[in-house]
């Protein structure tokens, strides 16, 4: 563990920039997948064994087969579009849990997790490819690994960096685990409105890039609006709300209906 974990510091001597595919937009990149997975594969496994996986059952089946039909889109996307270093750093894998908590999550790499309470939002394979795109964008924009590099930097500044895990290793291994979402909230970590909006745009393309109308996501939304009451859901986070959401798929609806029309001229 403590060898994994200082490789993973070596990487923040080496400070970088990242392009997030489709959006563009700059991000602070300073570890690296590589060195972020090790802990995060430790992780999943152990969800697995302390969880009832139902992956097995019908409902399992169906978030399996769209996980992995939007995963192939697109690593074919940004295969073509010059990110084959990035495809190779997914190790893509979908599981449903058995749990009431309207929620659904994905590690880095591409380790994907549903729970039971927020299939009858899904309601049919629309609604599952909705929730699926939102979840792959976190893993292929790196959403993770851009919020240990500003937690890191924030709390010991670009000049104390390399030595940080010798000032304080507890709180810089803290960091690690809140970043990809270790712990006792695990999954559940609340990502920053740019970031859920940036998901959300994402895994809009994502889905129409797999032929799944994108059209529906906004219906989606609408619904997970209404579920649980005065207690919003764990998917919904504490920002931003359903109605900002719907309002950004809207508008980026046209381009993702371009990539729905091509997914379905080319199936034809």
């Amino acid at each position: 563990m403590r060898k994994t974990f200082l490789i993973l510091i070596s990487g923040l001597f080496f400070y970088a920039c990242a392009t997030v595919p489709l959006t563009g937009r700059k991000q602070l990149a300073m570890v690296s997948s590589e060195e972020i997975q090790p802990l995060v594969n430790e992780q999943y496994e152990k969800v697995k064994k302390e969880s009832k996986l139902l992956t097995n059952t019908a409902d399992g089946q169906k978030v399996v087969q769209i996980g992995q039909r939007i995963a192939k889109a697109v690593e074919d996307y940004l295969i073509e579009s010059g990110y084959s270093d990035l495809v190779e750093t997914f190790d893509w894998e979908f599981n449903l849990i058995e749990s009431d908590q309207v929620n659904a999550w994905c590690m880095p790499g591409g380790k994907v997790a549903f729970y039971t309470g927020i299939m009858p939002i899904c309601q049919d394979e629309n609604g599952i490819a909705v929730v699926m795109g939102h979840e792959v964008a976190h893993a292929v924009a790196s959403h993770s690994r851009e919020r240990m590099s500003k937690a890191l930097v924030q709390q010991f500044g670009m000049s104390v960096l390399s030595t940080a895990i010798g000032q304080n290793p507890t709180l810089t291994q803290q960091i690690f685990y809140q970043s990809v979402g270790i712990g006792s909230q695990i999954g559940m970590l609340a990502f920053s409105r740019q970031h859920e909006l940036e998901a959300d745009e994402l895994g809009l393309i994502f889905m129409a890039l797999a032929g799944y109308d994108p059209r529906e996501a906004p219906v989606f939304w609408e619904r997970m609006g209404k579920a649980g009451g005065e207690t919003p859901p764990e998917f919904l986070s504490t920002h931003p709300g359903p109605d900002r959401r719907i309002e950004r798929l809207n508008e980026n609806m046209p381009k993702a209906m371009e990539y729905y029309q091509k997914s379905q001229s080319s199936t034809n």
